[in-house]
This record gives C-alpha cells, sequence and structure tokens, in this order.
C-alpha cells in the first residue's frame, strides 16, 4: 500500500498545487519521484510529529493541502493534542495518514502497533476515518480526501496487500461497498482485514452457509443506510477489524445499533483484545493469537448460525 500512496499522491501534487507532503524521519527512497516532480513541496520534520502536525494544520489554514504520512502510532497517538487542537478545533482540511496500521509492524512491539487509533481518532469533531482495503480503494480515497474541506484520517496497511478490485468500484466517502453477496450472514469488516473475511466466507460456502461481505471502509461517517438494510435482512452480523475491541468498527456500529428502535439481529465481533502484545511475531502470528483468522470467523459464525437452526 506504501508504494502506491507515493505513487498516487506524486500523481496529484502535479496536478494540484497546493499539495503539500509532510513526513517524519522517513529516510528510505519512497518519496524520490515526489520531490523530483515537485521541488520544494516535501518536508521531512524528523521526529518532532507535534510540530509537523501543527505546521500542516497551519499550511492547511493557508490554503495549501498538507498530507502528513508516518508510521500510524506516530502520525496519531504520539500528536494526538494537536489533531485535536490545531486540525479538527479548525476544520482544517489535512490529510492524515497512518502507515503500517494495525498490527502490520507486530514484529517491532507495541511501540510499533496501531489498534486505538480508530478509536481515537473517529471522536473528534470533524474527523473522517477512512480505511482501504488494498491499492484501489486507497488511490480512490486519496483523490476523494483532497476534494474535503476537513480533515481525513487514511488508515493504510504496509506492503504486500492483495487487490481486491478487478476494477475501480463505484466509490464514494461514507458509502460501503459489496465484496460478496449472501443469504445468511453477514461479514462487515474494513481495512486490510477483508481478505480474511472474503477467505472466511468461501469456507463458510463449503460448509453450505452463503455469506455476504460487507467492506465498511469509511468508519466515520458510518454508512447507516446500508447498515439498516444489513440487520434488516440478516440474522446474525459478523464483524472483523484488525483493531481492538473497543471503539474501532465495532464499536460504532454497535452505538448506531443501540440507538435504533426496532433494528433486529445479533451482532458479534472479531478484533485485538484488550491488552498488549509482548510477545514478537510476524502480522499472521498476531492475527492468530487474536483470532483474526478465516478459520476462526467461519467456524465462529457456522457454530452460532447452526445453534440457531436447532
Amino acid at each position: 500500500m506504501r508504494n502506491a500512496f507515493a505513487d498516487e499522491i506524486t500523481k496529484l501534487s502535479q496536478s494540484d498545487p497546493r499539495v503539500v507532503l509532510m513526513s517524519s524521519d522517513i529516510g528510505n527512497r519512497l518519496f524520490d519521484r515526489y520531490k523530483e516532480a515537485v521541488p520544494g513541496r516535501f518536508f521531512n520534520c524528523g521526529i518532532a510529529e507535534a510540530n509537523m502536525m501543527g505546521m500542516a494544520a497551519g499550511m492547511a489554514m493557508s490554503g495549501y493541502r498538507p498530507v502528513v504520512y508516518t508510521i500510524t502510532p506516530f502520525t496519531t497517538t504520539r500528536c494526538l493534542e494537536q489533531i485535536r487542537v490545531d486540525v479538527c478545533y479548525h476544520e482544517a482540511p489535512v490529510i492524515i495518514v497512518g502507515m503500517g496500521a494495525g498490527l502490520s509492524y507486530a514484529q517491532l512491539g507495541p511501540t510499533h502497533h496501531s489498534c486505538e487509533d480508530i478509536a481515537l481518532l473517529r471522536v473528534l469533531p470533524n474527523m473522517t476515518v477512512f480505511c482501504p482495503a488494498d491499492s484501489v480503494e486507497l488511490r480512490l480515497g486519496l483523490r476523494a480526501a483532497l476534494e474535503q474541506d476537513r480533515p481525513v484520517y487514511i488508515r493504510i496497511g504496509k506492503k504486500g496487500e492483495p487487490v481486491l478490485h478487478d476494477g475501480e468500484p463505484p466509490f464514494e466517502l461514507g458509502k460501503a461497498l459489496t465484496l460478496r453477496d449472501g443469504a445468511d450472514v453477514c461479514l462487515i469488516g474494513t481495512g486490510t482485514i477483508m481478505p480474511v473475511l472474503l477467505a472466511a466466507a468461501s469456507d463458510l460456502d463449503a460448509a453450505g452457509i452463503s455469506a455476504r461481505v460487507e467492506n465498511f471502509h469509511t468508519v466515520k461517517p458510518l454508512d447507516s443506510h446500508r447498515l439498516r438494510q444489513l440487520f434488516e435482512r440478516f440474522p446474525l452480523i459478523a464483524i472483523a477489524e484488525e483493531h481492538s475491541k473497543i471503539g474501532g468498527l465495532y464499536g460504532a456500529i454497535a452505538e448506531w445499533w443501540a440507538a435504533q428502535a426496532d433494528c433486529p439481529g445479533r451482532l458479534i465481533n472479531f478484533g485485538v483484545e484488550d491488552l498488549f502484545m509482548h510477545e514478537v511475531g510476524t502480522q499472521d502470528y498476531a492475527r492468530e493469537k487474536f483470532g483474526l483468522t478465516a478459520g476462526n470467523v467461519a467456524g465462529t459464525v457456522s457454530e452460532i448460525l447452526g445453534g440457531q437452526r436447532d
């Protein structure tokens, strides 16, 4: 995803002179093409993320479209006060990109994990929270974010994520995408966990259970119209995310669901438990630890539906 981001922001910067790219201590060659294409519009702000966010807010209020990019915990939790006061309070159109979100950096330990960022940023007034599932959605969402007159948080993976779309789907921030239709259960996810849900749907299909897969790439604002349709149609909604079970997509949907007077259905979730992961391992190892696997999702759903049918 990070390579797709670098390529897309380079293209967009050449057609939009307002675009300014800022990063904190990124020393690799990722943005070499960007710096060659638009000299003077890249700022490496060093390990000073709070200052960087303040700079971005000032640029945004001066007519620029700053895009802030670095590893997720350092562009969110490290400078949360500046995001809240400098960016969101002023409704400054800053695009904040968190790279390597969730458990992408599982091998580097909790300092590099980001399983709280959706919860923290979606509670901030004026903030849009967008979690693309693949590089296609990332490109579409980045273009859409530049058209917003308010802050947008883009939560992306690291590298090597599979592309889920053959072409460009009809895309709009705040509108869910159906990746697979089904009749018995609905699996909802956001971000890079979507391939796991598609694999779980295939496992369920092999067991005679038809699963619909919905991609809620935008956690805020929620697609409440689509949610209403899904809860009226399916007796079971299963939500998965590479984020804490507290405050993320599940939290947002549960809040919406609890506020409905006549919304049927049952809601379950798969996510990171309320703890720090002290072991070191791959992203797949971390997902296995927290049950974020196709086998666990399919097995749990099958067990619940089997009990309901009995």
